[in-house]
Protein backbone atom coordinates (compact mmCIF):
# COMPACT_ATOMS: atom_id res chain seq x y z
CA UNK A 1 0.00 0.00 0.00
CA UNK A 2 1.53 3.30 -1.14
CA UNK A 3 0.97 6.35 1.05
CA UNK A 4 2.17 9.95 0.61
CA UNK A 5 5.17 11.24 2.51
CA UNK A 6 4.41 13.20 5.67
CA UNK A 7 6.41 15.69 7.72
CA UNK A 8 5.01 14.14 10.90
CA UNK A 9 7.19 11.66 12.76
CA UNK A 10 5.96 8.25 13.88
CA UNK A 11 5.13 9.39 17.40
CA UNK A 12 3.04 12.35 16.24
CA UNK A 13 1.22 10.19 13.70
CA UNK A 14 0.25 7.68 16.36
CA UNK A 15 -0.78 10.41 18.79
CA UNK A 16 -3.00 11.88 16.08
CA UNK A 17 -4.72 8.56 15.39
CA UNK A 18 -5.40 7.91 19.08
CA UNK A 19 -6.86 11.40 19.43
CA UNK A 20 -9.14 10.91 16.42
CA UNK A 21 -10.24 7.58 17.85
CA UNK A 22 -10.69 9.20 21.25
CA UNK A 23 -13.33 11.56 19.91
CA UNK A 24 -15.06 8.90 17.82
CA UNK A 25 -15.03 5.12 17.66
CA UNK A 26 -12.30 4.64 20.25
CA UNK A 27 -14.54 6.32 22.81
CA UNK A 28 -17.36 4.02 21.70
CA UNK A 29 -15.05 1.04 22.29
CA UNK A 30 -14.40 2.15 25.88
CA UNK A 31 -18.10 2.61 26.62
CA UNK A 32 -18.83 -0.71 24.93
CA UNK A 33 -16.27 -2.52 27.11
CA UNK A 34 -17.87 -1.03 30.22
CA UNK A 35 -21.28 -2.03 28.90
CA UNK A 36 -20.34 -5.71 28.49
CA UNK A 37 -18.85 -5.76 32.00
CA UNK A 38 -22.12 -4.34 33.33
CA UNK A 39 -24.10 -6.95 31.43
CA UNK A 40 -21.92 -9.79 32.72
CA UNK A 41 -22.47 -8.54 36.28
CA UNK A 42 -26.22 -8.82 35.70
CA UNK A 43 -27.87 -11.99 36.97
CA UNK A 44 -29.60 -12.54 33.63
CA UNK A 45 -27.91 -14.34 30.71
CA UNK A 46 -26.89 -12.13 27.81
CA UNK A 47 -29.64 -13.51 25.57
CA UNK A 48 -32.23 -12.25 28.07
CA UNK A 49 -30.87 -8.70 27.83
CA UNK A 50 -31.47 -6.24 25.00
CA UNK A 51 -29.25 -3.79 23.10
CA UNK A 52 -31.31 -0.94 21.71
CA UNK A 53 -30.30 1.04 18.64
CA UNK A 54 -32.03 4.01 17.02
CA UNK A 55 -34.26 4.77 19.99
CA UNK A 56 -36.75 7.59 20.42
CA UNK A 57 -35.31 10.59 22.27
CA UNK A 58 -38.35 12.79 22.92
CA UNK A 59 -42.11 12.48 23.28
CA UNK A 60 -42.83 15.20 20.71
CA UNK A 61 -42.39 13.99 17.13
CA UNK A 62 -40.71 17.17 15.85
CA UNK A 63 -38.28 17.25 18.78
CA UNK A 64 -37.46 13.57 18.42
CA UNK A 65 -36.71 14.16 14.73
CA UNK A 66 -34.45 17.08 15.67
CA UNK A 67 -32.56 14.83 18.10
CA UNK A 68 -32.15 12.09 15.49
CA UNK A 69 -30.86 14.42 12.77
CA UNK A 70 -28.51 16.17 15.20
CA UNK A 71 -27.08 12.83 16.33
CA UNK A 72 -26.46 11.82 12.72
CA UNK A 73 -24.83 15.13 11.81
CA UNK A 74 -22.54 15.34 14.85
CA UNK A 75 -21.42 11.73 14.42
CA UNK A 76 -19.92 12.71 11.07
CA UNK A 77 -17.71 15.47 12.50
CA UNK A 78 -14.82 13.01 13.19
CA UNK A 79 -14.91 12.07 9.50
CA UNK A 80 -14.45 15.72 8.55
CA UNK A 81 -11.67 15.97 11.14
CA UNK A 82 -9.84 12.95 9.70
CA UNK A 83 -10.11 14.33 6.15
CA UNK A 84 -8.93 17.73 7.39
CA UNK A 85 -5.86 16.18 9.02
CA UNK A 86 -5.00 14.21 5.89
CA UNK A 87 -5.37 17.36 3.80
CA UNK A 88 -2.03 18.60 5.19
CA UNK A 89 -0.24 16.17 2.86
CA UNK A 90 -2.93 15.17 0.38
CA UNK A 91 -4.65 17.68 -1.92
CA UNK A 92 -7.89 15.67 -2.11
CA UNK A 93 -8.16 13.21 0.79
CA UNK A 94 -11.59 11.94 -0.25
CA UNK A 95 -10.30 11.14 -3.73
CA UNK A 96 -7.15 9.55 -2.31
CA UNK A 97 -9.24 7.28 -0.05
CA UNK A 98 -11.61 6.38 -2.87
CA UNK A 99 -14.55 8.21 -1.31
CA UNK A 100 -15.78 9.66 -4.58
CA UNK A 101 -17.87 8.81 -7.66
CA UNK A 102 -15.12 7.99 -10.14
CA UNK A 103 -16.00 4.27 -10.38
CA UNK A 104 -19.73 3.90 -9.63
CA UNK A 105 -20.24 0.57 -11.40
CA UNK A 106 -17.22 -1.09 -9.84
CA UNK A 107 -17.99 0.32 -6.40
CA UNK A 108 -21.57 -0.91 -6.60
CA UNK A 109 -20.52 -4.41 -7.67
CA UNK A 110 -18.03 -4.68 -4.83
CA UNK A 111 -20.58 -3.24 -2.41
CA UNK A 112 -23.30 -5.70 -3.38
CA UNK A 113 -20.85 -8.59 -3.24
CA UNK A 114 -19.66 -7.62 0.22
CA UNK A 115 -23.26 -7.24 1.38
CA UNK A 116 -23.99 -10.84 0.38
CA UNK A 117 -20.72 -12.24 1.75
CA UNK A 118 -21.09 -10.53 5.13
CA UNK A 119 -24.85 -10.29 5.55
CA UNK A 120 -26.09 -13.89 5.56
CA UNK A 121 -23.23 -15.36 7.65
CA UNK A 122 -23.51 -12.37 9.98
CA UNK A 123 -27.18 -13.03 10.64
CA UNK A 124 -26.46 -16.73 11.22
CA UNK A 125 -23.68 -15.87 13.68
CA UNK A 126 -26.01 -13.51 15.56
CA UNK A 127 -28.70 -16.17 15.91
CA UNK A 128 -26.20 -18.85 16.97
CA UNK A 129 -24.50 -16.56 19.51
CA UNK A 130 -27.84 -15.46 20.91
CA UNK A 131 -29.12 -19.04 21.27
CA UNK A 132 -25.85 -19.93 23.03
CA UNK A 133 -26.30 -17.08 25.49
CA UNK A 134 -23.31 -15.16 24.13
CA UNK A 135 -25.21 -12.24 22.63
CA UNK A 136 -27.97 -9.87 23.61
CA UNK A 137 -31.16 -9.39 21.67
CA UNK A 138 -30.40 -6.51 19.31
CA UNK A 139 -33.36 -4.15 18.99
CA UNK A 140 -32.24 -2.48 15.79
CA UNK A 141 -34.96 0.17 15.60
CA UNK A 142 -37.37 1.65 18.12
CA UNK A 143 -38.36 5.05 16.77
CA UNK A 144 -42.11 4.57 16.87
CA UNK A 145 -44.57 5.17 14.08
CA UNK A 146 -43.66 8.52 12.51
CA UNK A 147 -43.60 9.63 8.88
CA UNK A 148 -39.88 10.21 9.24
CA UNK A 149 -38.91 6.96 11.01
CA UNK A 150 -37.81 4.95 7.97
CA UNK A 151 -35.91 7.82 6.27
CA UNK A 152 -34.07 8.48 9.54
CA UNK A 153 -33.14 4.80 9.81
CA UNK A 154 -31.67 4.95 6.30
CA UNK A 155 -29.75 8.11 7.16
CA UNK A 156 -28.47 6.45 10.33
CA UNK A 157 -27.27 3.47 8.31
CA UNK A 158 -25.32 5.71 5.94
CA UNK A 159 -23.89 7.71 8.83
CA UNK A 160 -22.61 4.52 10.46
CA UNK A 161 -21.11 3.40 7.17
CA UNK A 162 -19.29 6.64 6.40
CA UNK A 163 -18.02 7.07 9.96
CA UNK A 164 -16.72 3.54 10.41
CA UNK A 165 -15.24 2.93 6.98
CA UNK A 166 -13.57 6.32 6.57
CA UNK A 167 -12.09 6.29 10.09
CA UNK A 168 -11.35 2.59 10.63
CA UNK A 169 -10.16 1.83 7.10
CA UNK A 170 -9.27 4.87 5.03
CA UNK A 171 -7.80 7.15 7.68
CA UNK A 172 -6.20 4.57 10.01
CA UNK A 173 -4.75 2.46 7.20
CA UNK A 174 -3.14 5.61 5.77
CA UNK A 175 -1.78 6.97 9.04
CA UNK A 176 -0.58 3.68 10.50
CA UNK A 177 1.17 2.80 7.24
CA UNK A 178 2.85 6.21 7.30
CA UNK A 179 3.91 5.43 10.89
CA UNK A 180 5.71 2.32 9.66
CA UNK A 181 3.26 -0.38 10.70
CA UNK A 182 3.17 -3.51 8.57
CA UNK A 183 -0.12 -4.10 6.71
CA UNK A 184 -1.07 -7.28 8.64
CA UNK A 185 -0.71 -5.33 11.89
CA UNK A 186 -2.82 -2.47 10.52
CA UNK A 187 -5.50 -4.88 9.34
CA UNK A 188 -5.74 -6.84 12.60
CA UNK A 189 -5.63 -3.86 14.99
CA UNK A 190 -8.29 -2.01 13.01
CA UNK A 191 -10.54 -5.10 12.99
CA UNK A 192 -10.09 -5.63 16.73
CA UNK A 193 -11.07 -2.03 17.47
CA UNK A 194 -14.11 -2.44 15.21
CA UNK A 195 -15.12 -5.53 17.14
CA UNK A 196 -14.54 -3.83 20.50
CA UNK A 197 -17.00 -1.00 19.92
CA UNK A 198 -19.67 -3.61 19.21
CA UNK A 199 -19.06 -5.49 22.48
CA UNK A 200 -22.18 -3.91 23.97
CA UNK A 201 -24.12 -6.41 21.83
CA UNK A 202 -22.26 -9.38 23.29
CA UNK A 203 -19.46 -11.65 22.18
CA UNK A 204 -21.19 -12.61 18.94
CA UNK A 205 -21.25 -8.94 17.94
CA UNK A 206 -17.56 -8.66 18.76
CA UNK A 207 -16.52 -11.70 16.70
CA UNK A 208 -18.79 -10.86 13.79
CA UNK A 209 -17.47 -7.33 13.50
CA UNK A 210 -13.83 -8.41 13.80
CA UNK A 211 -14.42 -10.71 10.83
CA UNK A 212 -16.22 -7.90 9.01
CA UNK A 213 -13.26 -5.60 9.68
CA UNK A 214 -10.81 -8.12 8.27
CA UNK A 215 -12.89 -8.55 5.12
CA UNK A 216 -13.43 -4.80 4.65
CA UNK A 217 -9.73 -4.12 5.20
CA UNK A 218 -8.67 -6.81 2.73
CA UNK A 219 -11.00 -5.41 0.07
CA UNK A 220 -9.66 -1.90 0.66
CA UNK A 221 -6.09 -3.10 0.23
CA UNK A 222 -7.10 -4.65 -3.07
CA UNK A 223 -9.28 -1.85 -4.46
CA UNK A 224 -7.80 1.17 -2.64
CA UNK A 225 -11.33 2.53 -2.43
CA UNK A 226 -13.49 3.22 0.63
CA UNK A 227 -16.71 3.74 -1.36
CA UNK A 228 -17.48 0.02 -1.90
CA UNK A 229 -17.12 -0.52 1.85
CA UNK A 230 -19.44 2.39 2.60
CA UNK A 231 -22.03 1.02 0.17
CA UNK A 232 -21.87 -2.48 1.67
CA UNK A 233 -22.00 -1.23 5.26
CA UNK A 234 -24.88 1.13 4.50
CA UNK A 235 -26.86 -1.64 2.81
CA UNK A 236 -26.25 -4.05 5.69
CA UNK A 237 -27.37 -1.51 8.28
CA UNK A 238 -30.35 -0.36 6.19
CA UNK A 239 -31.55 -3.95 5.86
CA UNK A 240 -31.05 -4.50 9.60
CA UNK A 241 -32.71 -1.26 10.74
CA UNK A 242 -35.58 -1.00 8.27
CA UNK A 243 -36.13 -4.76 8.18
CA UNK A 244 -36.41 -4.88 11.96
CA UNK A 245 -38.81 -1.94 12.04
CA UNK A 246 -41.08 -3.55 9.45
CA UNK A 247 -40.89 -7.16 10.64
CA UNK A 248 -40.52 -7.03 14.43
CA UNK A 249 -44.25 -7.63 15.00
CA UNK A 250 -44.40 -10.43 12.45
CA UNK A 251 -41.22 -12.49 12.98
CA UNK A 252 -40.82 -14.15 16.38
CA UNK A 253 -37.04 -14.67 16.32
CA UNK A 254 -36.36 -10.95 15.94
Amino acid sequence: MTVPATPLDRRRLLHETWLVLGVSLGASAIWSALSILKRLADNRPLNQQASQLNVSRAAQSWLDLAYQLTDIALALVPVLLALHLLHREIDSPARFLGLDRRRPSSDLRWGLGLTAVIGVPGLALYLIARSAGLNTQVVAADLGQHWWSLPVLVLSAWQNAVLEEVIMIGYLFTRWTQAGWRLPQVLVVSALIRGSYHLYQGFGGFVGNVVMGLIMGAVYLRTRRVMPLVIAHALLDTIAFVGYALLRDHVSWL
